[in-house]
């Protein structure tokens, strides 16, 4: 990326990745580096035409969140529902982006 002077490095976190919750914390701390790494990344990579960003995908319908919900996990997005809304909204993003904390949004 940095060769051809363009990209954007998406790390994927979690909401869980700008606040906390009982029961999560090892979950969150992840995910708080993630959103870290991100902003620092941007940073390390100005100028260069490659932009990085962090990107809470929302609420999804996974195991984890079953084992952590129960059965109203499945009042959230399917895997396969959210990635139709998520792929238009990731590959517009650019270097206006960068350094950005980013939600895919609930339609696109």
């Amino acid at each position: 990326m940095i060769a051809s002077h363009s990209g954007v490095v998406v790390n994927i976190t979690s909401t869980w990745g700008r606040s906390t919750s009982s029961g999560v914390a090892p979950y969150c701390t992840t995910k708080f580096g993630q959103e870290g790494m991100a902003l620092s990344l941007s940073d390390d990579l100005a100028g260069t035409g490659v932009s990085a960003v962090a990107v809470n995908p929302g609420i999804i319908d996974t195991d984890m969140l079953q084992t952590t919900f129960g059965k109203s996990a499945r009042h959230y997005w399917k895997p396969s529902e959210w990635a139709k809304v998520a792929l238009p909204f990731l590959l517009q993003l650019n270097k206006s982006h960068s350094g950005k904390r980013l939600t895919v949004p609930d339609s696109y």
